[in-house]
């Protein structure tokens, strides 16, 4: 909301509830883009602000075969961390979370980014000994992260179990102050309507068809709307990333797999911090209207599918009794799923492909909504100047042919 409204006349059109301005705006397709960006989502969304405000290129066109941030951006937990185990993962995700420090101001948009801290739990020696590895990492490129013991935990977290009488004893955690979460759909709009209000223009219901390529580069996309003539697509898609890559003759090293979420009635809030298992594959946050957001790894078999499973409700309940037994008379109250496209080494997919013009920012894994700023600001600066941004020279397609793996397993294997 801006701030061009009085609390008077906010009040007013929410009693009437009609006459509210459209937050972006519908357009007819035009002929020809200077860059056709495929995903409404976060990261379709960042690219394309960050592509009118950093470069001053506005002729472009954000499609998306559904609604706006309808896809991974709207089925996702909103954690946000940049304590990963590899260099090139932590600067690149730092950078994230500096970026969404300042993007309320930045959007004039409340994004409600709660920097709650993060906790990490190792139940074994072996997961204590990588988690004061990634400490080490974090802190030699200037990322807040330490290894603490149950009795810190427990300040932190008072209803957690930190007995040595468990199933599975809590050791130690990797500590990330600035670790929290952030209202998803907020970023989604946010975003939109800063690049609309800087001339983007954001297709909805438009899926993309067929991407013309001819002697080797894009020249043009066909979408149920029409063809449209562009010398640069943006494959920001998640989920259907492979299948888009496809239509121009681009093979991808990913598998798609279903990442169930569940979330409870709300009750007075309690949980100050976001609590990871790695061991138990579950994370729990809670909201600022005391909802408890709950969520575990994929699920092990690759599939296109977004229903719940009573088995995944099962087996998350029961590790989080594990980890706060006195939450037990809790009520779910609904479960959903969003789709996930992994890769072989865990990292993203950023940067050129074989084909000239056509540009992928895809492979996100269970983590890409925490990088949507970055992954946005650095698609941009490769889209205007056609060179590719240190930041993300590390997670080129061609990396897998190289053998040049950036393994983030060890961080991001649970997701969050």
């Amino acid at each position: 909301m801006t701030a061009r409204y009085s609390a008077l006349s906010l009040l007013s059109r929410g009693l009437r509830g009609r006459n509210w301005p459209l937050v972006w705006r519908r357009h007819e397709l035009a002929p020809t883009y200077d860059a056709v960006i495929i995903g409404a989502g976060v990261h379709g969304l960042a690219a394309a602000y960050y592509l009118a405000v950093n470069h001053g290129i506005r002729n472009v066109a954000v499609l998306d075969r559904s609604y706006l941030g309808g896809g991974g951006s709207g089925r996702n937990t909103a954690i946000i961390r940049s304590n990963y185990l590899t260099p090139e993962g932590v600067r690149f995700y730092d950078r994230s979370v500096k970026l969404y420090e300042t993007l309320a101001s930045e959007l004039n948009f409340n994004v409600m980014f709660s920097q709650r801290g993060h906790l990490t739990l190792a139940h074994n020696d072996s997961s204590l000994r990588t988690m004061r590895w990634r400490a080490e990492v974090n802190k030699l490129q200037g990322v807040d992260s330490e290894v603490i013991g149950p009795d810190e935990i427990k300040s932190l977290v008072p209803y957690m179990d930190v007995s040595a009488q468990t199933r599975y004893p809590i050791l130690g955690a990797l500590y990330h102050p600035p670790g929290g979460i952030i209202r998803h759909d907020a970023v989604n709009w946010g975003y939109a309507r800063g690049a609309d209000a800087r001339g983007v223009q954001i297709h909805e219901y438009t899926e993309v068809v067929g991407i013309d390529v001819e002697e080797g580069r894009v020249r043009g996309v066909q979408t149920s709307r029409g063809h449209i003539s562009t010398p640069v697509v943006l494959n920001c898609t998640a989920g259907w990333s492979s299948l888009v890559s496809r239509l121009a003759g681009v093979r991808l090293p990913i598998s798609t797999h279903p990442l169930q979420a569940a979330v409870t009635e709300p009750v007075k809030v309690f949980l100050n911090t976001v609590v990871v298992s790695g061991t138990l594959h579950v994370y729990v946050s809670q909201t600022d209207r005391g909802e408890l957001v709950f969520g575990a790894s994929t699920d092990p078999y690759p599939s296109y599918s977004t229903r719940g499973s009573l088995e995944f409700t099962e087996e998350l309940a029961g590790h989080v009794l594990e980890l706060m037994p006195s939450i037990a008379a809790l009520r779910v109250l609904r479960q959903w799923a969003g789709l996930c496209d992994m890769t072989p080494d865990f990292s993203p997919i950023m940067g050129e492909t074989p084909v000239e013009g056509f540009l992928v920012d895809v492979g996100w894994g269970t983590y890409g909504f925490k990088a949507g700023p970055v992954a946005g600001e650095a698609m941009a600066e490769l889209v205007a100047t056609g060179k590719t941004p240190d930041l993300i020279s590390s997670f080129p397609l061609s990396r897998f042919a190289d053998g040049r793996l950036v393994g983030e397993k060890g961080a991001a294997a649970v997701g969050h």
